[in-house]
């Protein structure tokens, strides 16, 4: 199994899917949800059970395009989340509709609330600060423990994940939200997680395989390791697999980028991070 010697076909399949990304991006644009754009947020108070299409079939005469999620403790109050910035009497019309549909009194217009997009800018400086600050913590901790060019490699491999996931998201142009940075930031240690485990297993093959290549190293540690890698993202993908199909629309915002940072910190724990280690390590020897 050559693996990390093959490392020009998965840097190959990872270019093109981040390059696909940033066409969508600059063509069309990433698909920012209201936390970040800014709008208007309603939450009524509906009394029974509902569906999102059935919400939809009422903001859709509002051309609203809005994103609806369950809430309250039973799930019978809805929220609804739209770019659009309401003014106070289109409100009262739009919960006036609801009103008719549903015999709702006045008192279930629970709130009203409008974002500005100073809000998406804060939120996304700090989750940029939030992200260079684990990556040069990581970086820091594993030359520490083992090497620069291990934290090197590791901190490549959290820029690839970061990366694919919102090409993936600028490609599918699905919303990008609060839930969505969160998620990025449990990708970042997940992955990094993923990745020591091979590292571990490289630092010790380096002291006993001293013949071999730098690359045969790596896809011997790889392949070491490769069932435990796969087991437990399998059993993590089920979990979340699950939130995402039973959950209500809240929860699938944060599981969704969450299944696509699994599946990519997997890949670049395999397929990216020891193949950049091997090629530094080849480099420098020349």
């Amino acid at each position: 199994m050559k693996i990390a010697q093959n490392y020009k076909i998965w840097f190959s399949i990872s270019s093109v899917v981040m390059i696909l990304g940033l066409v969508m991006a600059i063509v069309s644009g990433i698909n920012f949800g209201i936390d970040f754009t800014g709008g208007t947020l309603m939450q009524f108070n509906i009394g029974q059970d509902f569906t999102v299409d059935e919400i939809k079939e009422i903001t859709d005469k509002f051309e609203l395009k809005a994103d609806i999620l369950h809430a309250g403790v039973d799930k019978k109050e809805v929220i609804i989340k739209t770019k659009k910035d309401l003014p106070n009497q289109k409100r009262i019309e739009i919960f006036n509709a609801f009103k008719q549909k549903y015999n709702l009194e006045d008192s279930d217009f629970r709130q009203a609330q409008q974002f500005g997009p100073a809000m998406g800018d804060e939120i996304r400086n700090k989750a940029l600060i939030s992200i260079l600050l684990a990556s040069v913590g990581m970086l820091l901790y594993i030359t520490y423990r083992f090497q620069f060019r291990f934290g090197a490699a590791a901190i490549v491999a959290l820029v690839h994940d970061t990366l694919i996931v919102l090409s993936l998201y600028a490609i599918l142009k699905i919303p990008v939200n609060s839930p969505f940075i969160a998620a990025i930031l449990t990708i970042v240690g997940y992955s990094i997680n993923d990745t020591i485990v091979v590292f571990d297993r490289l630092r010790e093959n380096l002291k006993y395989r001293k013949r071999e290549t730098y690359f045969e190293i790596a896809d011997t540690s790889i392949k070491q390791t490769l069932t435990r890698s796969i087991n437990t993202s399998v059993t993590t993908l089920l979990v979340i697999g699950s939130l995402y199909i039973f959950g209500v629309e809240s929860i699938k915002e944060f599981a969704l980028p969450l299944l696509a940072g699994v599946l990519t910190g997997t890949y670049s724990s395999i397929f990216i991070a020891s193949p950049v280690w091997a090629l530094s390590k080849s480099m420098a020897k020349r």
